[in-house]
């Protein structure tokens, strides 16, 4: 037998769980406090409350429409970065990450300075009577803003990863750009769209601060769940917690489907 076989090798899982433990502990009990402050009596209780009642329902329409906006708008902007040569490709990526990476309040004083009353482009639609800013319209836009990017980053990455030989195949086929790209292009790139769409979904769910500065806090028709987490801490905590509870729960079935969902991909 060699020397080789001889040696014992260190136990690199072992060592490695030992060392994420702390940090792992560290995610784990603030949320799992969360819920032990919970009992499944006041969750039910609080639930029946008008305030969370309405901040549940303007939260789930406002995310839905910003979701649906991000893929309308969005999808065409991933298409463009990831099949196409595009001048100033770099400028455009990093201005399309940026409101990931800017502070909340930064992004609710910008939309508020371009679509307020007095804003930029804000006071010609005050012309016609339209007002966005503290409305629902602004909640959508906030959520959009901060939430669309992650459904742009995942399309992009998806549409890059289709051979370009696909379309070119379809092309001599005798298929035209808008039946190359419902039929090759969308099929072959469904998982990273829906992806994007939930990550989307869950982060316009827990946007605050933006939208906070922007739409206000306004009980039924701008509140929504983190909005009401937050008077709720200062009013009454059990109302914080249920919201709380709720927001966790979302996001953790969210984040579970999403990576069961490229895990069977990848397996396929």
């Amino acid at each position: 037998m060699s020397k080789l076989g001889l040696i014992q090798r260190p136990n690199y899982p072992k060592i490695s769980g030992l060392l994420s433990l702390p940090f792992l502990l560290f995610i784990a009990l603030p949320l799992f406090a969360i819920f032990w402050r919970t009992s499944f009596a006041d969750l039910i209780a609080h639930l029946g409350q008008t305030q969370v009642v309405n901040a549940i329902s303007v939260s789930l329409i406002t995310s839905l429409i910003a979701t649906l906006l991000s893929i309308i708008f969005g999808t065409p902007v991933a298409y463009l970065l990831a099949r196409r040569e595009v001048a100033y490709r770099q400028i455009i990526d990093t201005l399309i990450d940026l409101p990931t990476v800017l502070p909340p309040a930064v992004a609710g004083v910008a939309l508020l300075m371009a679509f307020g009353r007095r804003g930029l482009v804000g006071h010609w639609f005050d012309d016609f009577g339209i007002h966005i800013a503290f409305t629902q319209i602004a909640v959508i836009l906030a959520q959009s803003f901060v939430a669309a990017p992650l459904y742009i980053k995942a399309a992009t990455l998806g549409f890059k990863s289709i051979n370009s030989e696909l379309e070119d195949a379809a092309a001599l086929d005798g298929a035209n750009a808008w039946q190359t790209f419902r039929y090759i292009i969308m099929p072959l790139n469904w998982a990273a769209l829906l992806s994007g769409c939930i990550m989307t979904w869950a982060r316009a769910l827990g946007e605050f601060g933006a939208t906070i500065i922007f739409a206000g806090n306004y009980p039924g028709r701008t509140q929504t769940m983190p909005l009401a987490i937050y008077l709720g801490f200062e009013l009454d905590l059990n109302v914080a917690l249920t919201l709380s509870v709720i927001l966790v729960g979302c996001s953790f079935s969210v984040l579970m489907g999403v990576k069961g969902l490229l895990y069977h991909k990848l397996e396929l």
